[in-house]
């Protein structure tokens, strides 16, 4: 088995990446190509736990923005995740790869609860672990809680996946000389403005000096960046 250069992930989703080709909802199809290409991590031992998004279902910030109050459309962004995640969870387990469900909101029919030492065991004992309902609190992304738990869970490394194969200057689908970046410092991101992530995430990945990886979802950039190959972008402390 190749030597791996992280062994505990975090890998944040958007929800998007769930819809496919319809642009909105769950595509079964898309998800299970999700589901293999997060399965051939897991046979490589990687320990993994998952956020992701529920952009694809319903999005809290554009929900305010149309004149929702901003609390209530953030608590239905965080029920959008659970839908996401039990639906991955429900590939990965067809697969046949064991997978639990912890959300920060209390449901206890369809989910356990986050509880730190709960989700800490579940990784040694080789489950991945679905991060829902955000932190649990408005006026929080899906990308502060990545960083949060990726914190608590100890994690070795943040990899964000996304239909890029990395970090660019400009969007590379509207600029043909946009450059891309292999390498930035946690103070090069925040000086450029590049948006990797929100400010209160970015503040604790580099609070803590965790590395964050930004690359493609498919076609296994992330079983290279795992394995410490120079792929996509790092941001770490140079």
């Amino acid at each position: 088995m190749a030597e791996l250069k992280y062994k505990r992930v975090l890998l944040k989703l958007s929800g998007e990446a769930l819809a496919g080709e319809q642009k909105t909802g769950i595509d079964p199809e898309t998800v299970g190509t999700i589901c293999k290409e997060i399965g051939g991590l897991l046979d490589m031992g990687v320990e993994l736990a998952l956020v992701i998004g529920g952009g694809n279902i319903f999005r809290g910030l554009s929900g305010s923005a149309k004149g929702m109050e901003r609390s209530s459309a953030d608590y239905m962004g965080m029920l959008a995740t659970v839908l996401n995640a039990l639906a991955v969870q429900d590939m990965l387990e067809k697969f046949g790869y064991p997978t639990r469900v912890l959300s920060a909101i209390d449901m206890q029919e369809v989910c356990e609860p986050f509880i730190r030492r709960r989700a800490m065991r579940h990784l040694e004992k080789g489950r991945v672990v679905i991060c829902a309902a955000g932190t649990g609190n408005p006026y929080f992304t899906t990308d502060t809680t990545a960083a949060l738990r990726g914190m608590e869970l100890q994690c070795d490394a943040i990899i964000k996946a996304t239909k890029v194969d990395g970090i660019y200057d400009k969007d590379p689908a509207k600029f043909p000389d946009a450059v891309k970046y292999d390498s930035l410092s946690y103070d090069e991101t925040l000086s450029r403005h590049l948006g990797v992530m929100d400010a209160a995430a970015f503040a604790l990945v580099r609070d803590n000096n965790v590395p964050i990886i930004v690359c493609r979802m498919l076609g296994g950039d992330i079983r290279r960046a795992i394995l410490g190959e120079q792929v996509g972008t790092i941001v770490h402390d140079c």
